[in-house]
């Protein structure tokens, strides 16, 4: 990722996150008084609270001075307000974690705070607020923030005919991964099992995004495998929801670790057939699960939405592309663009160990040894995942002997398998489309795949 694809990123999940890739500004004076740390938790949270009141251009004024740069004005308030849309009312927060860095991925040496706040909200909604701050001119000041459900409703619903059962799994790295696990009911004998993998930053089990409300495709997902007689397994990521673990240093390959984890929790699982375990991951987790059942042959089959089959390097081109495209400009000056782009982008990649590991990673290597059923699914209107990556990652699988590929791209459906037939670049373009649940003809062809290759 470059400077332009964080905070792309950041409009893409409509969440104000730490952008990263300004590594070479300095934060504050190197004879700067030593900051106490105990005190960013009280500053963040009069920070919140201007967010609190609605005025978020004192907010903005008030944060750090990469935090202005990564983000103008006008769109943290939109973002932010997107994002605080579910949690109504007076908050009253407590203080989960707080904890001091001299360094972070991508920033200069410096004096950093990485703060959760458990919050609950009078109109009813709790969250967990997560806040990164720097100390800068003497003071504690803002460089990120994000919030996400917290004790959220993952039971069935009513009438379902399956069971949803909130677990935990230990994981070879020493954190802990909270989930829900959903069985059918009634079932004869161990069944078949799907687990979920969701793309990259902090999502939790329902593949949710703050700021677009109604969207939890992982939540669909499990439904409808479930009433299909197949369990599913959705875990909130490392670092975010109950789940522990700290995402800051962590690549895909750390990511798959988990995954390795929730495959051996569920094998370990008497309800479960432990040789009819299915991968399905989307946009990241497209890259982690060929990853896994490239190395485990006891997986049964593989489904990956909006996966990528180029390198990180050449998928952050085509996204830049389509974001100096959207701006109008010439294939001069976008040549130019990237000319200027590249060392920005090859300096994060050397600072930061996940857009390493991303950008220099085929994901063909792992492809081209995976052996079981593999499913492809891709949004037609996709701009983050170029569609034609869709046929790279089915001729890669072909290439190492895999005679049981299935590609299908569906019109008209974005990076988030959204109906989005004109998608634009813009902070609150996906929150603003009137659907946010992935149309019933995704979630048939995906369900009809996986009974039909799970089968006994």
């Amino acid at each position: 990722m470059t400077m332009i694809d964080r905070a792309i990123s950041r409009l893409i999940r409509l969440v104000v996150a730490v952008l990263l890739a300004m590594a070479g500004l300095l934060l504050s004076d190197p004879l700067r008084a030593q900051p106490d740390p105990r005190q960013a938790a009280e500053a963040m949270r009069a920070w919140l609270e201007l967010i609190d009141a609605g005025r978020y251009a004192e907010g903005w004024a008030a944060a750090g001075t990469q935090f202005r740069g990564a983000i103008a004005a006008d769109a943290w308030e939109t973002t932010t307000r997107r994002a605080r849309e579910p949690y109504a009312g007076t908050p009253r927060r407590a203080v989960m974690e707080a904890k001091h860095a001299t360094s972070l991925p991508g920033l200069p040496p410096g004096d950093y705070a990485q703060l959760r706040f458990e919050t609950h909200f009078s109109g009813g909604r709790a969250g967990v607020e997560r806040v990164v701050a720097v100390w800068e001119d003497g003071a504690w000041k803002a460089l990120g923030y994000f919030i996400a459900p917290w004790n959220a409703d993952y039971g069935a619903p009513a009438g379902a005919p399956y069971t949803a059962e909130n677990v935990t799994i230990p994981t070879p790295a020493g954190h802990t991964l909270a989930g829900t696990l959903t069985l059918p009911r009634g079932a004869a004998g161990p069944v078949p099992a799907v687990v979920l993998i969701s793309g990259s930053g902090p999502q939790d089990r329902d593949s949710s995004i703050p700021g677009i409300t109604g969207y939890a495709p992982f939540r669909q997902i499990a439904d409808t495998l479930t009433r299909r007689g197949i369990a599913v397994l959705r875990v909130d990521d490392r670092g975010t929801g109950a789940s522990g673990g700290d995402p800051a240093m962590a690549t895909t390959a750390d990511l798959a670790d988990d995954t390795r984890a929730a495959i051996a929790f569920l094998r370990a699982r008497p309800e479960i057939d432990a040789d009819r375990i299915a991968l399905a991951g989307h946009s990241e987790g497209g890259i982690i699960a060929p990853m896994v059942a490239a190395d485990d042959a006891r997986i049964a089959a593989v489904a990956l939405l909006a996966g990528q089959g180029w390198t990180g390097r050449r998928t952050s081109d085509s996204q830049l592309r389509a974001v100096w495209s959207s701006m109008g400009m010439s294939e001069a000056k976008m040549d130019s663009m990237k000319a200027v782009n590249d060392p920005l982008r090859e300096r994060q990649a050397a600072q930061m160990p996940w857009v390493r590991f991303w950008m220099d990673h085929d994901p063909a290597t792992a492809l081209r040894r995976v052996r079981v059923p593999a499913l492809v699914l891709q949004g037609g209107t996709d701009w983050q995942v170029a569609p034609e990556q869709a046929e790279v990652i089915a001729a890669a699988l072909r290439e190492g002997g895999n005679a049981d590929v299935t590609v299908r791209v569906f019109p008209g459906l974005n990076h988030l398998f959204l109906y989005d037939p004109e998608p634009k670049i813009s902070p609150d373009h996906y929150g603003s489309l009137p659907g946010k649940e992935v149309p019933p003809a995704v979630l048939s062809t995906l369900a009809e795949w996986l009974a039909a290759k799970l089968k006994r």
